[in-house]
């Protein structure tokens, strides 16, 4: 780390003098409280990011100076020169963070460490400004800890925070974003799906040519924005993201179910059964949810009663993988996870046998019914759920904001 405490880039990727501008700095933050608070919704008209909280924290990066001095302040509009780079070249980050309270009522955050870490990749891949994410996440405290009264106590509610980074440079020319706006949101939210806790359908799609997956980027959302309303369309709530490596059935690996990272559960001949994930190869974004998952069910001791045998797994899956498992009576269970569902199951995945997701063409679609399961699902729900509620101590997993 810089002096400053900014990120020091030693393989000179970066082309701000980080040691001779000043870093954001946590201790410098202004406290401006609203005169009106807002009234906080009922539970059931809460959805997703509909409704903002009273407060945010803003700070802006300068080229010639660094970072500003932090503002938390009543929640508002920006002001932005329309030729921002954000606009035009989509230099822009975010991270999906959630708090709760724990049974004492105090505010807690799940892993925070990794959105920070995985926040600052993400900006280093699109060449934005550096920042300390341990001073970020100081700042991200300061502001749930505000807005505490804002955290629905309703079990799979939760205040989802948004920490977003974006270049500001009020330029036209093709090139990095030397200005930029750290801003970090929050929102009290209900479940994702109006499902609830009941499965979803995914329906599969050919994903985009392999780019930023690995990274959380704005501009890796907005392409999938159509496919997922054709799925809709189709009678499907979400689309499963495949990448075309070969042909037929077994040359469509599958990706990310939408926004979520994918597990399957497969029975085994022993008895037990294999929890399996796509691996990390470029095009899966790293997320946290996942990682949690998988250290669940890697834990010398099981984290949850009356479950079979548990072998987790990061490898290729493959439609023709799906079916095979399907049609042998092997595939328990399917389930999507992240930061907003935490897991849901799945009910139903569609698949075309040819270009599948390449438009309507009159193909038929075939379905893979999914069976109730073993519990797998449940059981990673109600574990991940204790713990970021301060139900369940977990490795410090859940992190108390004061």
């Amino acid at each position: 780390m810089a002096a400053n405490g900014n990120a020091a880039d030693p393989e000179g990727t970066n082309f701000f003098n980080a040691g001779a501008l000043a870093g954001l700095d946590a201790s410098k933050v202004t406290i401006t409280k609203a005169k009106t608070l807002k009234p906080i919704p009922a539970v059931e008209d809460l959805g997703m990011g509909n409704t903002m909280t009273d407060h945010m924290m803003v700070a802006t990066f300068h080229p010639a100076r660094g970072w500003s001095a932090p503002e938390i302040k009543p929640y508002g509009p920006l002001e932005l020169d329309p030729a921002s780079s954000c606009f035009q070249y989509c230099p822009n980050v975010f991270e999906g963070m959630k708090a709760y309270l724990d049974p004492e009522g105090h505010p807690r955050l799940f892993r925070p460490d990794l959105n920070m870490a995985r926040m600052r990749q993400s900006a280093e891949r699109v060449a934005l400004p550096p920042f300390d994410p341990a001073e970020l996440l100081t700042l991200i405290k300061r502001l749930v800890t505000l807005e505490q009264r804002w955290i629905p106590t309703t079990p799979g509610c939760a205040l989802y925070i948004r920490p977003t980074l974006i270049g500001t440079r009020p330029a036209l020319g093709v090139s990095a974003s030397d200005h930029a706006l750290l801003y970090v949101i929050l929102s009290p939210m209900g479940p994702y799906f109006p499902t609830g806790p009941r499965a979803i359908s995914l329906l599969g799609v050919r994903a985009p040519a392999r780019g930023t997956g690995a990274w959380k980027l704005g501009l890796n959302y907005a392409p999938g924005f159509q496919a997922q309303r054709a799925a809709a369309g189709r009678g499907y709530q979400q689309v499963l993201w495949l990448e075309k490596a070969g042909a037929g059935l077994g040359g469509m690996k599958v990706t990310e179910a939408g926004a979520m990272n994918f597990f399957v559960v497969v029975r085994r001949d022993d008895g037990g059964v294999d929890v399996v994930t796509p691996p990390l190869d470029g095009t899966v974004l790293p997320g946290v949810t996942r990682a949690s998952c998988l250290a669940l069910l890697r834990a010398p001791a099981p984290f949850a009663p009356g479950l079979p045998k548990l072998h987790a797994h990061e490898r290729a899956l493959s439609v023709a993988d799906l079916v095979r498992y399907a049609e042998a009576g092997r595939l328990l269970e399917a389930f999507g996870v992240g930061t907003a569902v935490v897991v849901v199951p799945v009910g139903r995945i569609g698949y075309e046998e040819e270009g599948a997701g390449e438009g309507e063409g009159g193909r038929k679609v075939s379905d893979i019914v999914l069976p109730e399961g073993v519990g797998v699902a449940r059981a990673l729900w109600e574990a991940l759920v204790e713990i970021q509620e301060g139900r369940r101590e977990w490795e410090g997993w859940s992190v108390r904001c004061a």
